[in-house]
């Protein structure tokens, strides 16, 4: 998962970054949802600590780690209403029924 991330954040194309996180819960819909938090930390981590030298790695680490962080706040919520653990399926019906955030970005 973590090298789906990275692969998909160092793609050079806006739209599959921004689909990202919608992406790998289709594809890995029964993980628990934090490895999917822990993969995306783990691939922008990756970019900022080997790929810094270049221009555009800041930018795509930094937007890694937001993507992260806006996922831990839906899993928090998620899981704040009974799903524990949270799954990736748990946050699509999420996102169709609450946030859509991740559907429309």
């Amino acid at each position: 998962m973590v090298e789906y991330a990275l692969e998909e954040l160092m793609s050079g194309d806006d739209a599959r970054r921004r689909a990202l996180v919608r992406r790998m819960c289709l594809k890995f819909p029964s993980v628990p949802a934090l490895s999917m938090v822990f993969a995306l930390t783990s691939a922008a981590s990756m970019v900022e600590d080997n790929l810094s030298r270049e221009s555009d790695c800041a930018a795509v680490a930094a937007f890694g780690f937001k993507l992260a962080a806006l996922l831990a706040g839906d899993v928090y919520a998620v899981e704040s209403m009974g799903y524990r653990p949270a799954r990736s399926h748990d946050l699509l019906h999420f996102w169709r029924r609450v946030d859509g955030y991740f559907l429309d970005l």
